[in-house]
């Protein structure tokens, strides 16, 4: 069984089991993937919790706030882990691309493997795109300055981010509409990043955020997303790893 820590967002979580559900469509019900949604909905926000700084604080005294968001945030990934460890799921996947900054400290504490969305991405790129292509990145703030995708990417990769401006002007406006339920809103919002992007040349573009390809795909069909030629889809790419992996 297929372990699914979701809420980060509810609906960036729904839309993995979507996914999941539509790659492996059955005929009958007893033919669909197993699989368990956790939507832990009330964990800490987490690019609020990466590298916060407040100018009236000391070093030492911003760096234990940090840290503590830090922990704070990892105690609740860590409880959904070992709910879904403990009603025996064979692995777990976490449909959150900044949740990603918290994997290692994560997967110590966690007896079953989680497969990592950023890693996986990297794999699928590779497969897909010229060693040194330009790779648009759209994602949180807290993703591009973690570098949970520059680590695995920036050595057979250029990978490029938007401008600041764009980036709060389009790409956290759009994630924010998603949130909110606002999917057209959201649709526009992100148009700006995309062209800025596709003027740069990139040759694909990562929706590293998991509410953006709710807010660039909602309104068209399973099977554009599957062909669309410019976009790298993690939540697609990790609904087909972990069947390959749950099918082992």
């Amino acid at each position: 069984m297929i372990g699914i820590l979701g809420g980060m967002g509810t609906q960036a979580g729904l839309d993995f089991c979507n996914k999941l559900a539509i790659l492996n469509r059955g005929k009958i019900d007893q033919e669909y993937p197993l699989f368990l949604l956790f939507n832990k909905s009330n964990i800490p926000g987490r690019p609020e919790s990466i590298g916060s700084h407040t100018k009236n604080l000391s070093k030492k005294s911003s760096s234990k706030k940090s840290k503590e968001k830090y922990d704070r945030v990892l105690k609740s990934l860590l409880k959904g882990c070992k709910l879904l460890e403990k009603n025996k799921c064979k692995f777990i996947v976490i449909p959150c691309n900044t949740a990603h900054y918290w994997f290692n400290d994560l997967q110590k504490k966690i007896k079953i493997p989680i497969i990592n969305m950023p890693k996986e991405v990297f794999n699928f790129t590779k497969k897909k795109c010229k060693k040194k292509s330009k790779i648009g990145l759209l994602a949180t703030e807290g993703t591009l300055k973690t570098g949970v995708y520059k680590k695995f990417f920036e050595k057979d990769f250029q990978l490029i981010e938007p401008s600041q401006s764009l980036q709060s002007s389009s790409v956290n406006r759009a994630i924010k509409y998603v949130k909110m339920g606002n999917v057209k809103s959201a649709a526009r919002a992100i148009k700006p990043a995309i062209n800025s992007l596709l003027k740069m040349k990139c040759k694909k573009i990562i929706l590293g955020c998991t509410e953006l390809p709710i807010a660039i795909f909602a309104f068209k069909s399973f099977k554009n997303i599957k062909s669309s030629k410019v976009f790298l889809d993690p939540n697609l790419i990790l609904a087909h790893s972990a069947m390959v992996k749950h099918n082992k």
